[in-house]
């Protein structure tokens, strides 16, 4: 299933199938008025660091709510085998980073780490500091594949 934040999954049968589209007994949910974007920055100490921001929804109409159009510079596709793990490295460049299968942990400095399974997103924006020189023990994350299954992503650049 897809999950946006405060919607429902979109693989969520269960709901369609039970009450008529229009039926008054079918559970009303709020409409989305953001989207909650994971980014994955480097903080002013250099260090890596996560925060939630919202995107407003602000364009379209109330049944087609849209973001404003963000440019894109090209898409990669990847996939990791089961075990992958990578050692501490900073992003290249900025770069959203959708799981489409497996799962993901990322880790930062200090021992955080979040994971992200299909459907979900971060954007990755933690860039090495206009010149420092990394350091493994400062600088950057790594990031990993986790479960039974090979991670397959999608990397869009900003």
């Amino acid at each position: 299933m897809v999950w946006l934040a405060g919607a429902a999954p979109l693989g969520d049968w269960w709901h369609r199938t039970q009450w008529p589209l229009h039926s008054p007994k079918r559970p009303r949910r709020n409409p989305m008025t953001h989207f909650t974007k994971t980014v994955l920055f480097t903080d002013v100490d250099g260090r890596a660091r996560f925060k939630e921001e919202a995107v407003a929804l602000d364009q379209g109409t109330p049944q087609t709510q849209l973001s404003a159009l963000f440019a894109s510079g090209g898409y990669q596709l990847r996939t990791s085998p089961v075990g992958f793990r990578s050692s501490f490295h900073c992003t290249g460049a900025p770069q959203w980073v959708f799981i489409l299968g497996g799962q993901m942990e990322i880790g930062i400095q200090g021992g955080v780490s979040r994971v992200f399974g299909p459907g979900e997103h971060f954007f990755s924006a933690d860039v090495l500091p206009v010149g420092a020189t990394f350091d493994v023990t400062v600088h950057g994350h790594w990031s990993r594949q986790v479960g039974p299954d090979p991670l397959v992503t999608l990397f869009l650049r900003a």
